[in-house]
């Protein structure tokens, strides 16, 4: 579909040339950072703000509080892979050239890339990722979403996708990462309930100094519950949106 392929005229197009020619203006160990962090370098910090999340969620409250959390982490790389599948046939039957096919004077800091620019790779799954981790946590949420947003600036300070395009994978990742998520969590959190009761993998779920949420009068645990909808708690002002 040639409807996307914009001119200089379009506010998408006058969008792009002036987030790229701060590129052009800035000095070329500046572009380069850009580059590395732009390709890599955010989708690192997303992971990591990940496992800080599930690091700190799997150490407070009670066992069915952590249950509830990993679930929520772990359907976050998983609805950025599913909304990437789904990205597949949109960007084959959209067929949008790349910006620096169409328009000239821009300045492209990273070569190579022949594939279709509508919707943006980097941008859905920066954006499903930090939705996912907001469904968990939303305080370590915001910092992901800011991580995300960031990531659709640089692809298109980078010369290699409009603004639309950015906008298009944000709408995306979140759309997935939010609808799916009842389902997605309808099937995580038994299954880590399950894991939480393992002695060999219970720790992915639960630190062995989280609090058990039944117990007789000598402490000791009398069984993990199954996880209910709406007793997700957090402390600290954790919101578990998940539940």
């Amino acid at each position: 579909m040639a409807g996307l392929e914009l001119d200089g005229s379009n506010p998408d197009v006058s969008l792009l040339y002036d987030i790229n020619g701060l590129a052009k203006a800035a000095p070329t160990w500046f572009d380069r950072v850009m580059e590395f962090v732009g390709e890599y370098g955010i989708m690192l910090g997303l992971v990591l703000i990940g496992l800080w999340c599930w690091w700190s969620m799997r150490k407070r409250g009670t066992v069915e509080d952590s249950v509830t959390a990993t679930a929520a982490i772990v359907w976050a790389p998983l609805a950025a892979a599913i909304a990437v599948l789904i990205n597949i046939p949109i960007r084959g039957f959209v067929e949008r050239p790349r910006p620096f096919n169409d328009h000239e004077g821009l300045e492209v800091l990273i070569l190579g890339k022949t594939d279709f620019s509508f919707v943006s790779d980097h941008s859905t799954l920066a954006m499903a990722i930090a939705v996912g981790i907001f469904v968990a946590h939303r305080k370590f949420g915001f910092f992901a979403l800011g991580l995300a947003l960031f990531a659709g600036f640089s692809r298109v300070y980078m010369g290699v996708h409009y603004p639309t395009d950015v906008i298009g994978g944000f709408a995306l990742g979140t759309a997935v990462a939010l609808l799916l998520a009842p389902p997605a969590m309808a099937l995580l959190t038994p299954l880590m309930t399950a894991i939480s009761r393992s002695d060999r993998v219970g720790w992915f779920v639960r630190s062995k100094h989280a609090a058990v949420p039944y117990a007789d009068e000598r402490g000791d645990a009398l069984g993990i519950p199954e996880p209910r909808p709406g007793t997700g708690r957090g402390g600290d002002g954790e919101k578990d949106l998940a539940a």
